[in-house]
């Protein structure tokens, strides 16, 4: 195992990675810490409750990791709509099941309130007045306040939240952020006292992790962040490992199924899916189960744009799994998904999956026969071959194949590298802040 440094405060944590990254020097400006907040003491005493607000316009990637991240390290969060339902439609056409209403939480005490972006998700946050004054109550009383990309500027800004504090945001927003009397900084992920923010989806894991050291101190921290499989290094361009290159060609727009089932990796699922259709392709989310609503791994509930019978009608230029063990094996249980996954690799279209999904369904059914692969690290033992596992991502002809939840992005942009080129795989990672903007 290979150890990752985080500079937390006046000292520094070591996460753990699977995917034994070099130790390096280049991370020191991933967080930024100005002033202290609460002792980790006083914070692991507490009930760690969270409130996620989102909205019609919500960053789905942004409101999607911080859930996922939160909740693997034990906290209870509650994600609410700003709206009169529980049904949002976030950015990229993501629908989102909320788990309450705003207005019915009004009365409850969280230690933490994490705001994601995106627009106009940020605006209608903005304009809730439940939540406006629910979000300044629990700043006067001294608790835990966050945002990321343009909720620092649009949302914590308007409502006066950041007056004399260090702060960042989403880059183009970094002059309205300055004009709210913050004093801005570029680092990925600031924390000044009580605040949190962070500047964009790329960023949002790296800003989750933070949160769970605030709330639960370093040690748990390390330990959710070790398994996430995050980069090492964040000011390098996105890369890929490939063998037997061919050219990917498509019908334009390219379509692409990426199903889902219980128990399958939100963060993986939302992250493809959102950056794809960034890309402009035709995504199709089919659920494997009987009906559309879906709970994923870490209790996040989507909405799936059809069900996988209806889906199976269609032809697509690629097929990708995300992972989670619940979801990969139904997924690999399915006989309709596998059919669709052979005929894609007799007819030399393309197929791709992540995390558990190589292993648990490729594997088992024979898709990763004379090809280079990867997975999720504790599945590697369960590929037949297992030379080219520790890289990030393996493209070998017709296939791809990623490692986790940290490697979800650069397995999205190698999709779209390979589909539409380098030069719009550049532009969107530089547009989610994943490389240096």
């Amino acid at each position: 195992m290979a150890l990752h440094h985080i500079p937390f405060f006046s000292q520094t944590l070591s996460l753990t990675f699977t995917s034994k990254p070099k130790l390096n020097n280049n991370n020191k400006n991933r967080f930024s810490f100005f002033t202290p907040s609460l002792s980790s003491t006083a914070l692991m005493a507490t009930s760690n409750k969270v409130l996620l607000p989102i909205a019609e316009g919500t960053e789905p990637m942004e409101a999607v990791i911080i859930a996922d991240v939160l909740r693997r390290a034990g906290a209870d969060v509650i994600v609410a709509s700003v709206s009169a339902s529980l049904s949002v439609l976030a950015r990229h056409d993501v629908k989102i099941i909320a788990d309450a209403l705003v207005s019915d939480v009004v009365g409850t005490s969280f230690d933490l309130v994490a705001i994601p972006g995106g627009i106009p998700g940020v605006e209608n946050l903005r304009d809730c007045k439940v939540l406006e004054a629910l979000v300044k109550k629990h700043v006067e009383e001294g608790r835990l306040y966050a945002a990321v990309c343009a909720a620092p500027a649009v949302v914590l800004g308007p409502w006066g939240l950041l007056n004399g504090l260090k702060a960042t945001c989403f880059p183009t927003l970094i002059e309205k952020l300055a004009s709210y009397a913050a004093t801005t900084v570029e680092s990925r992920v600031q924390v000044d006292g009580k605040l949190v923010t962070s500047r964009a989806p790329g960023t949002t894991m790296e800003f989750a992790v933070a949160l769970v050291e605030q709330l639960m101190g370093k040690v748990k921290a390390e330990e959710v962040a070790g398994p996430l499989v995050m980069r090492s290094k964040h000011d390098e361009e996105h890369t890929f490992k490939e063998f037997n290159p061919v050219q990917w060609t498509f019908d334009n727009p390219p379509r692409i199924l990426v199903p889902i089932a219980y128990g399958f990796e939100e963060m993986e699922a939302v992250i493809i899916i959102d950056i794809l259709r960034r890309a402009k392709a035709n995504v199709v989310v089919a659920s494997v189960e009987d009906y559309l609503e879906i709970v994923a791994s870490r209790n996040v509930k989507l909405v799936a744009d059809m069900l996988l019978d209806e889906a199976a009608k269609l032809s697509y230029e690629l097929i990708v799994l995300p992972g989670g063990l619940g979801g990969a094996q139904a997924f690999g249980n399915s006989e309709t998904l596998v059919k669709l996954l052979e005929k894609q690799r007799e007819s030399n279209k393309y197929y791709g999956a992540i995390c558990a999904s190589p292993a648990l369904v490729l594997e088992r059914h024979g898709l990763l026969k004379g090809k280079k692969a990867t997975a999720y690290p504790a599945m590697c033992d369960r590929l037949s071959d297992q030379s080219e596992v520790e890289n990030r991502v393996v493209v070998d002809g017709n296939l791809i194949t990623s490692r986790g939840p940290g490697t979800s992005i650069e397995f999205a942009l190698a999709i779209v590298e390979k589909l539409f080129g380098r030069q719009l795989a550049l532009e969107l990672a530089k547009a989610v802040v994943f490389a240096r903007p």
